[in-house]
């Protein structure tokens, strides 16, 4: 991914957004085209546990996902197999009205970031299930309502079958936070003040990454969510 200097973002913003969006896409080689899967990717309990005690930085870590046994790119996976995992934070469209001046060009404001690694498939049995159980637990603990799957294992050792559970042990590290960092900083508040004001969850979201991540601030307008 070409990023920028002025836009690249430091480990712990990709840290974060890679926990603050999991549904990731894993791309691999493939002829004619290469395969690209939606699916959700989370930490292990270790690694988690290292990034928010330790240094924020996921090289060197492994993260965990895993996906239909019969999607065809499962069966396309090798161990040792290079692979990128992209995950996508919020954005959203940049009118230059926003701005209140001209000259000036519409833009995109969003966040990136690109894992790249080798791949490891799991073993079908107790590896691919830690898999799952810890997926419930992390998604649930960050985005549900404190579900409890014991009532469900029975379940979900029904379809342990049909899931592909793998590994990507992360080499490098890419991360694009475009937001506004190239404007003054009342243009950059201003920008930040239209998302924050905006009626869309996605456009509060990019809000408060311009404000977490480049100091610039959002105040929303009276009646706004």
């Amino acid at each position: 991914m070409y990023v920028p200097a002025h836009y690249k973002g430091s480990s712990a913003a990709a840290v974060a957004t890679v926990r603050a969006s999991p549904l990731a896409t894993l791309v691999t080689g493939a002829e004619p085209v290469p395969f690209a899967t939606h699916l959700p990717v989370v930490l292990p309990e270790d690694v988690a546990d290292a990034v928010d005690n330790g240094p924020a930085d996921l090289r060197g870590h492994r993260v965990i996902g895993h996906l239909n046994r019969a999607n065809p790119h499962w069966r396309h996976l090798s161990a040792g197999q290079s692979a990128l995992l992209i995950f996508r934070g919020p954005g959203g469209y940049v009118s230059p009205e926003v701005y209140g001046y001209t000259p000036a060009a519409p833009t995109w404001n969003f966040t990136a970031v690109h894992l790249r690694g080798t791949i490891q498939p799991l073993p079908a049995g107790e590896e691919t299930r830690r898999v799952i159980h810890r997926t419930v637990r992390e998604l649930e603990g960050r985005f549900g309502r404190q579900w409890d799957m014991a009532g469900s294992l029975d379940y979900f050792d029904k379809i342990l079958p049909a899931v592909g559970a793998f590994e990507l042990h992360v080499e490098d590290v890419d991360g694009m936070f475009k937001l506004s960092q190239e404007l003054d900083p009342e243009t950059k508040d201003k920008t930040t003040e239209h998302f924050a004001a905006s009626p869309e969850g996605t456009h509060r979201e990019l809000a408060c990454a311009m404000e977490r991540w480049t100091g610039a601030k959002g105040r929303p307008s009276e009646g706004s969510l």
